[in-house]
């Protein structure tokens, strides 16, 4: 098994990298593991108190159950990865059964913060872009997707997201194989991750 970590700050366009390296690759042999499948259960906090967690600080991930599943898939064992609801700010209760394929692709933005995860990468991908970029994708993608208001936004990226990309995530630069600059769609990188992926995998 091939396990791809990908990271970088938010509305880097991480989702968008995975999407292109996945889209000719045969659908079977690949899975994902999503970061945000993994913040921690919240169910015994109010919604008020939910709201107010920091999110973008480690401390908010259960890299526990995330190594445990890493672990599990590594061993050819399926796992059942937890549902997140960005909206009630907590699991769901809902699992995804999620089988182990040739390539496993683990995205997200603390994803290499962690030695232990990040050990478990054999390629580590840095997909970076510009903080006004990423500011305006995180606008879009939270109002539109995640019922959020434009001074909520803004304010969690003044107070949290902006603070914690330079404590946390920008450092993890430092770890990559691969530094993707996305400001635009980077079909050289692409390709070559692609190429990796088919010569491991065939």
């Amino acid at each position: 098994m091939l396990i791809i970590g990908i990271t970088g700050g938010t509305g880097c366009g991480k989702t968008t990298v995975v999407d292109h390296i996945v889209s000719e690759l045969p659908e079977n042999e690949v899975g994902i593991i999503s970061q945000d499948s993994y913040y921690k259960d919240t169910s015994h906090l109010s919604y008020e108190e939910r709201t107010k967690i920091n999110f973008d600080h480690p401390r908010a991930i259960d890299f526990e159950l995330l190594l445990e599943h890493l672990m599990q898939l590594r061993k050819g064992e399926p796992i059942h990865q937890p549902v997140y609801s960005f909206v009630k700010h907590n699991r769901t209760g809902d699992t995804i059964l999620t089988h182990p394929r040739k390539v496993m692709i683990v995205e997200g933005i603390l994803m290499m913060t962690q030695k232990e995860i990040r050990d478990l990468f054999d390629i580590k991908i840095y997909v970076h872009a510009d903080s006004d970029e990423r500011l305006i994708r995180r606008l879009k993608r939270d109002i539109v997707e995640r019922g959020r208001d434009v001074e909520e936004v803004l304010t969690r990226y003044q107070t949290t997201l902006k603070p914690m990309h330079q404590q946390f995530i920008e450092p993890t630069k430092e770890y990559a194989d691969l530094i993707i600059p996305n400001n635009r769609y980077n079909n050289v990188a692409i390709d070559i991750v692609r190429s990796i992926i088919n010569e491991r995998i065939q």
